[in-house]
């Protein structure tokens, strides 16, 4: 299959081709910049609405759980509806979502409305992808890729910047209001210039347990990840009864996919090598990656006391560096190397990234994570590029649509597990290293005795009693040891997280390289 056009003779070219390739990058923006945006407007959700840090997370979570559902349908429902019909539905959907969830007056009705946005928002990002492969012939691939990894860069980096702005300046609900404008535009060119796809064939009948049971699993495991840290994992009762949900609901689905004629998502598309490496690569790499991205605004904000804005200004830095690599890998390395060696050269420099900035101290600043996160950039446009192209090298159509969505689906949930992951090792690697570091605070370390009687002479001199002034002096203390327990935990999961990468080396060296035409 060569072509996903009505007209199968040619590809769309000039105007009407960047039109839609810019409908379909933009309508990914929007929900990839929603998923994002929302983390830093919490505070100021919190006091408008009366929820607690455990409820407000349900603006997130119902977000995540709708994009689990729709995801990997997408090729189905492109399929039953027609993909110009299902893509500009999707973004109604999203846009009339995102009006409500900006007019929500209680928790509880912008949760109802985040979950409905993410139905919608699924449906945009693995169809956007699929549209994007779709508007450029095989041999052109790599652009293709490119061009959506740019969307996948940027829209994390927005997210924060934006959010942080918006709320300073106006109001939370402005985050959902300034959707409406973009949604409509993008709505009315994706009815203009979106096309269906040639050899879409509707399925005789649907495949209603399949879906059943994908529901079931992928919301189970989605929520598992998401309110396993707060209930102690399977110390509560109610996450062993989710997990086993969330492992039966998969198990069923799978079993149900692999012995129908018309599966509601063609997981026998993994027959091709290719593409399940490519997609445990996937799986693998948004652990690591998201896991590493959600540690560091943490890092950057709890402990170097860094504001929101700043910290989401930063980022850009790495954002544009990785969008110009982008496209220089696409149009200038993957000319000159193939695939394998250039994504083993991104592996090589994420990983130095991430090892670089295990050397983080209390006085590290912008300047000292300037050039990692240049390196950062590069690194995952090396990486990303050649390693999409070679998942999907031969696919196209309806089986390009169905790999697209997997392969959004296994990065979303290699996001989720990460995040899980990290929270764990994070939490464990705090006790251990706190309970070291007050081994050395005691009446017998002469450095410790010599800064506590330092800082009560001070605070007595300030006119302080002595009680207080020993008060606060063993207060500072305690403060200076978080700090230093902070850094020493992060710095840890950084170097963890830099060398455990280098796995997928050995995975990369098996996908075998395909000469495109």
């Amino acid at each position: 299959m060569r072509t996903t056009l009505e007209n199968p003779s040619q590809y769309l070219s000039g105007t009407a081709k960047w039109i839609l390739v810019g409908t379909a990058l933009s309508c990914a923006l929007l929900e990839i910049i929603d998923s994002t945006v929302v983390a830093v407007a919490r505070p100021d959700m919190m006091g408008s609405l009366g929820a607690t840090t455990l409820e407000i997370a349900w603006v997130i979570s119902a977000y995540a759980i709708g994009n689990v559902i729709t995801v990997p349908l997408s090729a189905m429902l492109s399929n039953l509806f027609g993909r110009k019909v299902y893509f500009t539905a999707s973004v109604v959907l999203f846009t009339f979502s995102s009006l409500m969830c900006g007019l929500s007056s209680g928790l509880w009705m912008l949760v109802f409305w985040r979950f409905i946005q993410g139905l919608g928002g699924g449906g945009l990002l693995s169809t956007a992808q699929s549209i994007i492969s779709d508007a450029f012939p095989p041999k052109e691939l790599a652009t293709a890729t490119a061009i959506f990894g740019v969307g996948l860069m940027v829209g994390p980096a927005i997210g924060p910047v934006m959010g942080g702005y918006i709320t300073d300046n106006w109001s939370w609900n402005w985050i959902f209001f300034i959707n409406v404008p973009i949604g409509i535009v993008a709505a009315f060119l994706s009815w203009s210039f979106v096309p269906n796809l040639a050899e879409a064939v509707k399925p005789k009948r649907m495949d209603w347990w399949g879906i059943l049971f994908l529901i079931i699993g992928l919301c189970s495991l989605q929520y598992f990840l998401e309110e396993g840290t707060n209930k102690y994992w399977f110390e509560s009762s109610e996450i062993i009864i989710i997990f086993i949900v969330a492992i039966t609901g998969l198990t069923a689905f799978v079993w149900r996919e692999l012995t129908i004629d018309e599966p509601a998502v063609n997981i026998k598309l993994y027959k091709n090598f290719n593409l399940a490496v490519g997609h445990l690569l996937n799986l693998i790499l948004g652990m690591m990656i998201v896991g590493m991205f959600f540690i560091f605004p943490l890092f950057t904000q709890v402990t170097l006391n860094w504001s929101a804005t700043q910290q989401g200004v930063f980022l850009i830095s790495g954002t544009i560096a990785s969008a110009f690599a982008m496209i220089f890998v696409s149009k200038v390395v993957l000319k000159k190397l193939n695939n394998t060696i250039t994504a083993i050269i991104g592996v090589i420099l994420f990983s130095l990234f991430i090892i670089l900035l295990s050397f983080s101290s209390p006085d590290s600043s912008e300047k000292n994570f300037f050039w990692p996160f240049i390196i950062s950039g590069f690194g995952r446009a090396f990486l990303m590029v050649p390693l999409m192209s070679m998942a999907l090298s031969g696919l196209r159509g309806k089986d390009l649509a169905q790999a697209t969505g997997l392969s959004n689906i296994m990065r979303q949930l290699g996001s989720a597990i990460g995040i899980a992951l990290m929270g764990i090792y994070l939490n464990h690697e705090s006790v251990f290293v706190r309970s070291n570091m007050l081994g050395n605070i005691n009446l017998y370390n002469n450095t410790v005795i010599d800064r506590i009687t330092a800082y009560t002479q001070k605070f007595i001199s300030a006119g302080y009693s002595i009680d207080d002034a020993n008060r606060v002096a063993y207060q500072i203390i305690d403060n200076t040891l978080t700090k230093q327990q902070q850094i020493v935990c992060y710095d840890n999961a950084y170097m963890a997280v830099g060398l455990v990468i280098l796995i997928c080396i050995p995975l990369i060296l098996l996908i075998r390289n395909k000469k495109i035409i």
